[in-house]
Formats: C-alpha cells, structure tokens, sequence
C-alpha cells in the first residue's frame, strides 16, 4: 500500500529522472558571464585561456550544484553513491552548455579572429543557446506563442545585460 507521498512513474519512466533544462540554462548564462568577465580592461584573454576557463567553470559549478542538491535533500542516504551519480547526471547539461561557447571561441581562432572577436563569437554563441534553451523549454511545456515569446525575451534581456557587461568592460 502506498502512503501517496511519491506519485510513481509510468513504467517505462521508471529509474529514470524527468528532463530538467534549467541547468542548460543556466549553464549558458554562466558562460556569457564568463566570457564577459574575461576581459577587463582593453585586453581580451587569450582564446586557448578562454576555452579552458568556460570549460573549467562549468565543471566547478557542476560539482558545486551536485554537492548542493546532496546536502539540500538532507538525505539519510547522503552517502549513496547512487544518489551523486544520479544528482551528477541531472546537472550535467551546466558542464554541456559550456561547450558551444568554447567550440565557438576555437573555430573563431582557427578561421583567424583576433581573441577580441573569438570572445565575441562565444558570447554570442552562449546567448544564442540561452535564448533557443528558453524558447525550447517553453515550447515543450506547451507555452502559447505569448508565453514563448515572453520566455524568449526574459531570457534575451539577461543575456544582452551580459553583453553591455562586457561592452563596458571592454572599454
């Protein structure tokens, strides 16, 4: 007999975690944020120092959302390692939305853009993904067109906050 504190999944869902995009998310406005915080003063970082920064950065804010979500269930079972792996997978897309900004900042490089303009493309690229993460999450809650296009400017307006943060400090 069940207590009816846990809804149970269909069968086929069992032992698996819903979809959760927030990290995605938020991993992408981390790495506008990073690239934006990469250049005070007038230089740009070099790209190859960029690239391993977002990379970095992602990985260190995925061990820190994995540890926070162990201590915040404040679970008998905190010791479980089944437990950090299924946290770890649930906020892996936080390492993965680090990736696109990185590969961009690379590709620049390598088709010849100053590190100035390699920073750009990733940023570009990082709010590019938080904006089409927002509008796809939307879309899959079944938002209206209203509601997506309310979503889809939230998640514009922080972004662009982060590129007048880097347009002011690369000034």
């Amino acid at each position: 007999m069940e207590d009816g504190s846990s809804a149970r999944a269909p069968k086929s869902d069992q032992g698996r975690q819903p979809s959760d995009y927030a990290g995605a998310i938020y991993g992408s406005l981390l790495a506008a944020s990073v690239v934006a915080g990469t250049s005070p003063g007038h230089e740009p970082a070099p790209v190859g120092q960029l690239i391993v920064l977002l990379l970095a950065t992602g990985v260190v804010f995925w061990l820190a959302h994995v540890y926070a979500a162990m201590v915040g269930e404040r679970s008998a079972e905190l010791l479980s390692l089944s437990k950090y792996r299924a946290s770890a997978r649930r906020e892996w897309p936080i390492v993965q939305a680090a990736v696109p900004p990185a590969a961009a900042a690379g590709v620049g490089a390598l088709l010849g853009l100053s590190d100035a303009g390699a920073a750009w493309l990733a940023l570009a690229v990082a709010v590019g993904s938080q904006l089409a993460w927002a509008l796809y999450v939307a879309a899959k809650a079944g938002a209206t067109r209203w509601g997506m296009a309310v979503s889809g400017l939230v998640y514009l307006v922080l972004g662009l906050l982060i590129v007048a943060l880097k347009a002011l400090l690369s000034h």
